[in-house]
């Protein structure tokens, strides 16, 4: 079985709503994104010969999904009043709305579905929120 790993970073600010603690407020993290895909063979033809996919493909929808949440107030629809976010909106700030409590084992498993569907068999879905704390999601 081959594999391959590519990651990339973004930094954005969450809340955990409904928690009692620190992550209660707003606070933000440089979040790492890591996608393994795996293949059992390699292309035999073409560009992509002796290759499962091409890391150059993979690395840049990687980072496009990265840079789409990057610098932005990441929330779980439903969570803010309306004029919260009326006001967030009209202030020009970047409002990330889920639907999903914004955690990294979430984010994990948000990241393998999206790279799922575009048709990647997905290994594995790593989400680090620090640099020592990451979660993963699998199905393999």
């Amino acid at each position: 079985m081959y594999s391959l790993k590519t990651e990339h970073s973004f930094d954005s600010a969450h809340f955990l709503s409904g928690y009692e603690g620190k992550c209660s407020n707003i606070h933000g993290h440089r979040w790492r994104v890591i996608i393994e895909v795996y293949g059992e063979n390699v292309d035999s033809v073409g560009q992509t010969r002796g290759m499962i996919v091409d890391f150059g493909t993979l690395k840049n929808q990687v980072r496009a999904e990265a840079d789409a949440l990057d610098h932005g107030l990441i929330i779980e629809k439903g969570t803010l009043k309306e004029k919260t976010l009326e006001v967030l909106n009209e202030e020009g700030f970047k409002i990330i709305e889920v639907d999903f409590r914004p955690t990294a084992e979430n984010f994990a498993k948000y990241f393998y579905d999206k790279f799922k569907a575009m048709g990647y068999s997905v290994k594995e879905a790593v989400v680090y929120e620090t640099p020592n704390n990451c979660a993963s999601y699998s199905e393999v």
